[in-house]
């Protein structure tokens, strides 16, 4: 609350700390003002995070000290799902999230900081700070890093989904082996968030209508002059959040997180905001489920499409136009958002005010949707008797009713190469169950399956049912998170090849053409498969909640 003393320190805690900092080289006068911690997730493994350098650093630091905090740099996790993406880390993406969480509740506590700017941009890092700080309850500004430039290559718009498209072209022999490696040179040119509306964007996006982050931020380009200056911006803004001692529980309530699924299904975000948005949350002691989702999704519809819900706009056209904030303008002129939420840098409404929409032709007014409903719908029937998630805003509308036999396989990596051999074709269901939170454990991406289906030019074509999750950039009838996954006994684990799979995502509806006799009669002889894991892994699989509930540790 506004006047609070933030931390309490007696004399000896005090001067034990500032012994350690005088060995540093900091000076007595300056250890006397407010440490500021700047939670950066840096390194050179990363082009999301890699624009957080010295530099930037530096333009933070000075405008801090200007304002009388002393800010000193904390590193944490910085990882990058496309890093591991196909390969065994992938199990590692999801779980990063809760690690990052815990890292940041870690070095906020431990050193007793009085405020924090967390600097992240990728998909579990931003979600994870998100969540870290809310525990934390310290004056807190999220600055993301931007997006990259899109690629481009024998006039054609990139991004690195396009590899993993390109690839199942070459291997069907429908693209030469140099072509698919000009892709692979040219699809990420600069530092940044991939320039598509992934989960990336989408968390960066979610910071900034959180009122975390400076106006504009979630839709800027990285490294640019105008993302330094709103470096400078959030530096400026954490001491007046000190100096006025806004915790985020001052700002961010229930009308918050609605707000990032309206602004979500307006844009056609990430099916991994199902998981992340739950689980922040929760840390608030909020209650979003993906049935706030789904309500939204039928008052909310899509305005604004960008790659892949858009065959070439990407994040630069998407900026051009205005960004988030005439995103968020049209949403408030139309009232499908709450301009009374609070932030570090205003309301909503004050966003709202600031904005300007530069092309209808990219930003739809809420008067002439793209689709009439939002991006994410939730299905529901005896698969997935929870939930199960699809991102329809990228499904051709002729496959938002299909029908078609199941072919199941237990791992992502039997069905890929099932596919590379053409062993599955046109009008398939095919099941990739065992890779949920639980099964996996991990709950990995199912991308580079359904970028094999792009690749061969079946996105309309056959259907995706899985308890693994997607990236944002995924394309086709991807349907993910099925919950309960296979490893918890859910109906997805007695599927059998051939079985009758019906799918209606205007209806809502995920059925199989199986009996409730004839699913116990399965039940009776099924056993678990159970993919080994050590270390993180072990603890998340055996501590984490489903994917209906933020597929989390921290689910209280």
């Amino acid at each position: 609350m506004k006047g609070e003393k933030i931390r309490a320190w007696n004399e000896e805690s005090l001067d034990h700390r500032n012994a350690l900092l005088y060995a540093m080289g900091i000076g007595e006068e300056d250890a006397k003002r407010p440490v500021i911690g700047l939670i950066n997730s840096w390194n050179e493994m990363n082009p999301g995070h890699f624009p957080f350098d010295k530099q930037l650093i530096a333009e933070m630091k000075e405008e801090i000290y200007a304002a009388g905090g002393l800010a000193l740099e904390l590193p944490i996790t910085g990882i990058c799902d496309g890093m591991c993406s196909n390969t065994p880390g992938d199990r590692y993406t999801l779980p990063a999230r809760d690690l990052v969480s815990s890292e940041v509740e870690t070095v906020a506590e431990l050193n007793g900081l009085e405020g924090m700017i967390m600097m992240a941009t990728c998909d579990k890092v931003v979600p994870g700070m998100i969540m870290g700080a809310l525990r934390v309850n310290i004056p807190t500004v999220m600055f993301t890093g931007g997006y990259m430039a899109a690629g481009h290559y024998q006039g054609r718009m990139l991004t690195l989904t396009h590899t993993k498209q390109t690839y199942a072209a070459y291997v069907a022999g429908d693209m030469s082996r140099e072509d698919y490696k000009g892709v692979v040179r040219n699809a990420c040119p600069t530092p940044g968030a991939c320039p598509f509306m992934g989960t990336a964007n989408t968390m960066s996006s979610m910071a900034e209508i959180l009122g975390l982050s400076p106006h504009g931020n979630g839709s800027c380009r990285s490294q640019s002059a105008k993302w330094h200056e709103l470096a400078r911006q959030a530096a400026r803004q954490i001491m007046d959040g000190w100096r006025q001692g806004i915790r985020p529980s001052d700002i961010i309530g229930q009308n918050s997180f609605e707000n990032v699924v309206r602004y979500m299904m307006a844009t056609g975000g990430s099916t991994n905001s199902v998981l992340h948005i739950p689980a922040i949350a929760r840390q608030m002691g909020c209650d979003i489920t993906p049935e706030t989702f789904d309500r939204i999704s039928k008052e909310v519809p899509v305005i604004s499409t960008i790659y892949p819900n858009h065959p070439t706009y990407t994040m630069e056209e998407f900026d051009a136009a205005g960004g988030l904030p005439a995103v968020v303008r049209e949403l408030a002129e139309a009232g499908k958002i709450d301009t009374s939420a609070k932030g570090m840098f205003g309301t909503i409404g004050d966003k709202a005010r600031l904005a300007e929409n530069k092309n209808p032709d990219v930003i739809h007014p809420v008067s002439a949707p793209i689709h009439e409903q939002g991006g994410l719908a939730v299905l529901h029937g005896n698969i997935g008797t929870d939930s199960a998630i699809v991102k329809f805003s990228a499904v051709d509308p002729a496959a938002w009713k299909f029908t078609g036999p199941a072919k199941c396989y237990d791992s992502q990596d039997d069905a890929w190469n099932a596919i590379l051999r053409d062993e599955i074709v046109a009008g398939d269901v095919v099941v990739i169950r065992y890779e949920g939170p639980k099964g996996s454990p991990g709950m990995p991406h199912m991308e580079t399956f359904m970028a094999a289906v792009l690749g061969k030019g079946l996105g309309a074509r056959l259907a995706l049912v899985s308890d693994g999750r997607f990236s944002g950039a995924t394309g086709g009838l991807a349907i993910g998170h099925v919950s309960p996954e296979a490893y918890e006994g859910g109906n997805l684990a007695l599927l059998q090849d051939g079985d009758i799979i019906h799918i209606d995502i205007e209806a809502r509806t995920l059925q199989a053409e199986v009996s409730d006799e004839e699913f116990a009669r399965r039940r009776a002889g099924w056993k678990p498969v159970r993919k080994p894991a050590t270390g993180w892994l072990r603890l998340f699989r055996d501590h984490c909640t489903s994917a209906h509930r933020g597929a989390t540790l921290y689910w209280d």
